[in-house]
């Protein structure tokens, strides 16, 4: 499977940044048999959570910056999407 250029890139994050979580998983997924997470909501600033996927068949990498919203009914945590990035990996030179 060949690398994702710079304009498909775009198209990938124009399909996937209407979707919640677990849709934009499943689609990432589907998209690349050899797709696998890198991390999973992992804090890497303060008030973000960070999820990667990496798509090793595309040349591409996802990660979705989530923020926790305050839920003051019962104690499940509410996580709300600010930002998805869609980069190349080094290896892509497209």
């Amino acid at each position: 499977m060949a690398f994702l250029n710079k304009d498909e890139r775009d198209a990938l994050l124009d399909e996937i940044k209407d979707k919640n979580f677990n849709r934009i998983r499943n689609h990432l997924y589907a998209k690349d048999q050899k797709g696998r997470l890198g991390y999973y909501r992992n804090v890497q600033e303060s008030g973000k959570w960070m999820t990667r996927y990496i798509l090793e068949g595309l040349g591409t990498q996802v990660t979705v910056v989530e923020t926790l919203r305050d839920n003051a009914r019962g104690n499940k945590k509410e996580y709300v999407m600010e930002e998805i990035m869609v980069e190349p990996m080094p290896e892509n030179r497209l």
